[in-house]
């Protein structure tokens, strides 16, 4: 499985998309899904994305912590991830890729 680790450590990305990159709309039948796994800590995931290229931003959260989610984002590109979940905080780099 492809994953990506903050720039910490504290958080891993794992991608359950092990030849298809997250995309943008996701395909159908096919969602954007993405396991948190952090080293500890616990509450929400609470997530501010910034598309580097623009500055553009949105925000998203996981419900219950870093675990399993689907995160859809609306413009392709690279997109910064600042994670916050419980006193741990962490920043990742993820690419979404027009369909």
């Amino acid at each position: 499985m492809p994953y990506v680790v903050g720039d910490s450590g504290d958080i891993v990305a794992i991608l359950w998309a092990e030849h298809d990159p997250l995309q943008v709309p996701a395909a159908a039948g096919r969602n954007n899904k993405i396991l948190w796994v952090s080293r500890e800590g616990g509450g929400d995931l609470h997530i501010g994305a910034t598309l580097e290229s623009s500055g553009q931003t949105v925000t998203r959260s996981v419900v219950g912590g870093p675990g399993p989610s689907i995160i859809d984002i609306p413009t392709p590109g690279c997109w910064s991830f600042d994670l916050t979940w419980g006193t741990q905080h962490d920043r990742i780099r993820l690419e979404y890729v027009s369909r």
